[in-house]
């Protein structure tokens, strides 16, 4: 098999999607971040395995996990300007701010960074966020509780700098190939939108002598049109479609990777929407479900039944399923079937559901297979597919427009917070409406001072089941990364659950 570039100087990879935006305090989807990690880079970077290492801070302490200080290493912006402490309170502040209206708008809080909550509620001004530059190369983040895993929480793409003269010279053109100002390994040097987005070595950035490709071309393409360019030796890595597994595997032994990912696909219910304000209904629909079907035979990569939101690859995994997790499917229809009915809805008079998802053939295929199912199971329920382009998508579920929507989280970190965050009341990715005191207060309690990794573990299965019991989505598979790899490429880990890859990291076989 060629390499897409013969001499190893470029890398071309399928990225899926167009990214939504490529201003890092604004996006929120992985097409975004992959490409975000290779133009910016934060604090803390990550390592093949995905694990934290330093980043643009060199090091850094604390002694009641409350109080946080960065050593900032010397770097430079890719226009030769320094990187300095000022950077990051700026930048972290832009995040919170509501006014930037982020989708990680609250992730500070989440993060318990002084003040961050009530900023980004409009409750107080940005410039009271606890984070501040004690000098030019040293950076201070205060928190209200002690939170053991901060620095894996600044390895997301959301918390990385940005430059302040760039951001308010252009607006919101300032991510344009000409205005672009980064800190990564990699600069833009084109995007075509929905053509291609093309990286070059970023020759200020601090490491740039062990980078060893020098471009790196990202592609929007669907899973059927990638395959094909794999085997005509055009791109590099790009996903294995379900459909297509056994056959690929079959005939590329040496480049299929298959790995679990930190990653879970639900389908999220917009609980301020009737009928789905009924938590009957909402759990009718979840236990409907032939999950391990969906896994198992629609899928079929190694991808398990989740009847929870954790996946089991993460650190501190705690099993939290609901009793009928293990009932066989005609029990589970002959109860949702009741359910229903007791709202008003029977085979004759079926609760319609409308299905959001964004456009792709994997998506299709899981939509339909599900819809089956469903109809299978209870003949109460009826699907109505409803299909957007990747952008459009986003903005509808940000907007409330749906009643049920095809979605997934993956970790920013290694550990269960990243995931149970993700319903907090207040959480800018929570679309559901789910809202509980209770919860919330579980969570908090999580991060109370002396818990062993036993006790904080108990919280979490608390937590679990708090939110599992308010069904607010349907729960459906943990997710696998399955990749066509040139067997040339070297560095890429497949094992890293997080797919927190950089590019920076890579060479080619033969190439130096």
């Amino acid at each position: 098999m060629q390499t897409a570039s013969r001499d190893g100087s470029r890398v071309t990879i399928n990225n899926g999607m167009e990214p939504s935006t490529l201003d890092p305090h604004k996006s929120g989807d992985m097409p975004a971040f992959a490409v975000q990690r290779q133009l910016f880079e934060g604090l803390v970077s990550n390592d093949p395995q995905g694990l934290p290492v330093p980043g643009l801070a060199e090091r850094w302490e604390t002694e009641d996990n409350k109080i946080w200080t960065f050593y900032l290493r010397e770097a430079k912006w890719s226009n030769g300007d320094p990187i300095t402490a000022d950077d990051f309170v700026y930048s972290l502040r832009r995040l919170t701010d509501p006014a930037t209206a982020g989708d990680y708008g609250s992730y500070l809080a989440d993060a318990k960074v002084l003040n961050a909550a009530e900023i980004n509620a409009g409750k107080a001004a940005a410039d009271t966020l606890g984070v501040r530059a004690l000098d030019a190369g040293t950076l201070q983040i205060t928190l209200t509780e002690a939170v053991p895993y901060l620095p894996e929480m600044l390895m997301l793409p959301s918390t990385f700098p940005v430059h302040r003269k760039t951001v308010e010279t252009y607006g919101d053109k300032w991510t344009l190939p000409e205005n672009i100002v980064v800190s990564g390994a990699y600069q833009l040097k084109e995007w075509v939108v929905n053509g291609h987005i093309l990286l070059a070595r970023n020759r200020h950035y601090y490491n740039d002598s062990a980078t060893r490709i020098g471009e790196v071309m990202l592609l929007p393409l669907d899973s059927t049109a990638a395959v094909s360019r794999f085997q005509a030796g055009e791109i590099d890595l790009t996903g294995v479609p379900p459909e297509r597994f056994a056959e690929l595997s079959k005939a590329y032994p040496d480049a299929v990777k298959t790995n679990p990912r930190l990653c879970t696909s639900y389908m999220e219910f917009n609980g301020r929407r009737q009928p789905f304000d009924n938590v009957n209904v909402r759990r009718a629909v979840s236990m409907a479900l032939n999950r391990e079907v969906m896994a198992e035979k629609v899928l079929g990569r190694g991808e398990t039944a989740a009847y929870q939101f954790l996946p089991p690859a993460i650190n501190g995994y705690v099993q939290a399923w609901p009793e009928w997790a293990r009932w066989d499917m005609a029990k589970r229809g002959a109860a949702a079937s009741e359910l229903l009915a007791q709202a008003g809805f029977t085979a004759e008079k079926p609760l319609e559901i409308e299905l959001l998802y964004s456009t792709s053939e994997a998506g299709k295929r899981l939509v339909s297979a599900a819809s089956s199912l469903w109809q299978e199971a209870v003949p109460a329920i009826r699907i109505r597919p409803v299909n957007q382009e990747w952008k459009t998508f986003l903005d509808t579920r940000k907007a409330g427009k749906f009643g049920l929507s095809f979605w997934s989280w993956c970790a920013d970190y290694n550990e269960p917070s990243t995931f149970l965050n993700v319903f907090r009341s207040n959480n800018a990715n929570n679309a559901s409406g789910f809202s509980s005191r209770d919860y919330d207060a579980l969570l908090d309690r999580s991060l109370e001072a002396g818990l062993t990794p036993a006790q904080r573990g108990e919280v979490y299965r608390e937590a679990e089941k708090t939110v599992g019991g308010a069904y607010p989505a349907v729960f459906v598979y943990n997710m696998v990364a399955s990749s066509l790899v040139n067997p040339k490429l070297r560095g890429y880990s497949p094992e890293d659950a997080t797919a927190s890859w950089l590019v920076k990291n890579w060479s080619f076989e033969g190439t130096r």
